[in-house]
């Protein structure tokens, strides 16, 4: 279960305060997928990091009592002047996991040949995130962060792999899927959500949730 009582955010950009997030209180149970909908600019990846870990909220408590993924995407628990076979030992001791499992399946999984052996200050973005896809399926969350959707390398082959595992995942594991296009979402998400101007709309349908987000769109 992952839950936010409370929770309030906000940044200076400048010339204003931005609110991210005022007062929110919501619940996210195993079993049930989220999909949170957001015009772009309005703080998802805020929000995910914070479901991570990743970034603390101003006020307000954050309960994380299953294993929460990192977000798709994100690299920062990586070292660039590492290969990916590093990486992937690395984090595996972290997480307690069998270093020799974690790099064989990311290892299937990324095919990134030679390269996988070779720093990852020499991917480019397509291939990190292959890589930072893998990584996360391979160490097993109760529950996955996604930013915006699937993972779009450029890569057809691993992009419908990668997305025919995740969808097997969804079985026995749980989703919060933040994507301005609620198209993104429907594969996932089992209830919906709009996040606007700091406030989190929960809704039991993610029809629902579309059409909130589909009415504040034309106003």
């Amino acid at each position: 279960m992952l839950e936010f009582e409370n929770v309030s955010k906000s940044f200076w950009t400048g010339t204003r305060r931005k609110v991210i997030l005022d007062r929110a209180s919501f619940r996210v149970d195993l079993g049930k997928s989220l999909g949170i909908l957001a015009p772009n600019g309005t703080g998802k990846t805020t929000v995910i990091n914070m479901m991570a870990g990743l970034e603390k909220p101003d006020e307000g408590v954050i309960r994380r009592r299953c294993n929460i993924s990192f977000p798709l995407g994100y690299m920062g628990g990586v070292i660039a002047r590492l290969s990916a076979m590093e990486n992937a030992r690395y984090i595996a001791r972290l997480y307690g996991l069998d270093p020799d499992y974690v790099e064989a399946y990311c290892r299937w999984l990324c095919d990134l040949g030679e390269y996988f052996d070779q720093p990852l200050g020499t991917y480019s973005s397509g291939m990190r995130g292959r890589f930072s896809f893998a990584l996360m399926l391979a160490l097993d969350f109760d529950m996955y962060l996604v930013d915006e959707g699937m993972p779009s390398s450029g890569d057809v082959a691993f992009n419908r792999k990668a997305g025919a595992i995740l969808e097997d995942r969804l079985r026995t594991t749980t989703i919060v899927i933040v994507s301005h296009s609620a198209s993104v979402l429907e594969k996932f998400a089992h209830q919906g959500a709009v996040l606007l101007d700091g406030r989190l709309h929960i809704f039991d349908t993610l029809e629902e949730a579309k059409q909130l987000y589909d009415y504040e769109a034309q106003g």
